[in-house]
């Protein structure tokens, strides 16, 4: 699995005129699943993005994950939004192959176990809307921005 992580002022996702979440300061996360992607590729990739030190801490290094963004154990945000153009295949050509992405109902099996499992780790998780046409809003503080990955 894949997530695009960014650390954020702020964000949104909106479908249509509906807002479906929405953070202040936390971590905005574009997820995709991949063929072959399993439920533990899932666990790994959630640990991993709430455990991923991207916040700074007292010395203002990048030391603190969105499960403790002040060091003094305050949760931030986390926006979760599935996003399967990251899985593109951009090797050859000027048209992306999406073949490398699992199929729309893995892909949304996964996502939502992703999220279930985020929920169940941290108290403050807002999602997209999976399969809809969506407007995502964010104010990126930094910038900072991380590719994570996760296979078997």
């Amino acid at each position: 699995m894949i997530a695009l992580i960014q650390r954020v002022a702020q964000a949104s996702v909106r479908v249509g005129e509906r807002i479906t979440g929405e953070i202040g300061p936390g971590l905005l996360a574009l997820v995709c699943a991949e063929r072959g992607d399993t439920e533990a590729d899932a666990d790994k990739l959630v640990a991993k993005v709430l455990g991923y030190r991207v916040f700074s801490d007292a010395a203002g290094k990048m030391n603190l994950p969105v499960t403790n963004l002040d060091g003094a154990g305050r949760a931030g945000g986390l926006l979760l939004v599935s996003q399967f153009t990251l899985a593109a295949d951009t090797d050859s050509g000027l048209r992306p192959s999406f073949t490398p992405a699992a199929p729309p109902d893995e892909g949304q099996r996964l996502f939502d176990y992703f999220v279930a499992t985020a929920r169940a780790r941290h108290p403050i998780v807002e999602t997209g809307e999976f399969g809809a046409a969506m407007q995502v809003s964010l104010v990126n503080d930094g910038p900072v921005t991380f590719w994570l990955r996760t296979r078997g």
